[in-house]
């Protein structure tokens, strides 16, 4: 009895890693595709800010936005981002005075500053969105944090579109470390956990 529930937990272990191996490749071949078209909106997720300064990843996602923005792919621009722990920037509001500094017009941008997390401020942007009447979204976010959005945008009813910030020389084992982290949090959120 005992051999017989080792071995089903070695195969649901097995078949277990199997899967996040399988999805953490699927997340890797997304991150190298770039398909910024025609959308409504695009989509910044937010990332840490210091004092009202965007960190320097950050201002990577606000610039490949700002770039499509001045490719005339969308009309408007989203930041997304709560506090994350400071008492007076959020994410999304630095975003705003970034892209308004380098010349988004004001009502051109739209702000979520409440999430605390991905899936907070996903599921805030849908509800934003829809209430606008928007459809379409081009994501912009490090390229292994583009399968998780898109999927996280397309179960909230909208058509989503990755685009992944130009990264400077990543290091191999980092990348698919963030891909294997982003198939564990992709499964849990599947599973219902906000993660």
């Amino acid at each position: 009895m005992k051999r017989r529930i080792l071995r089903a937990a070695v195969v649901l272990a097995a078949v277990v890693l199997i899967g996040i191996g399988w999805l953490t490749i699927q997340i890797y071949h997304q991150s190298e595709i770039d398909e910024a078209k025609p959308a409504d909106v695009i989509l910044v997720l937010g990332a840490a800010e210091y004092r009202g300064r965007p960190s320097p990843v950050l201002k990577a996602r606000l610039d490949h936005a700002l770039e499509l923005y001045l490719r005339k792919l969308a009309p408007r621009v989203m930041t997304t981002g709560g506090a994350g722990g400071d008492p007076v920037f959020t994410e999304g509001g630095v975003g705003r005075s970034y892209l308004s500094e380098h010349g988004v017009p004001a009502d051109a941008i739209i702000v979520e500053n409440e999430g605390a997390s991905t899936v907070e401020s996903l599921a805030m942007t849908g509800e934003i969105l829809h209430r606008m009447g928007l459809h379409s979204v081009i994501a912009v976010s490090d390229g292994y944090h583009i399968y998780r959005v898109k999927r996280m945008l397309e179960s909230s009813g909208l058509e989503a579109y990755g685009s992944p910030r130009k990264e400077r020389d990543p290091s191999a084992v980092r990348e698919w470390w963030n891909c294997f982290k982003q198939a564990v949090g992709y499964l849990l959120w599947r599973a219902g956990m906000p993660v």
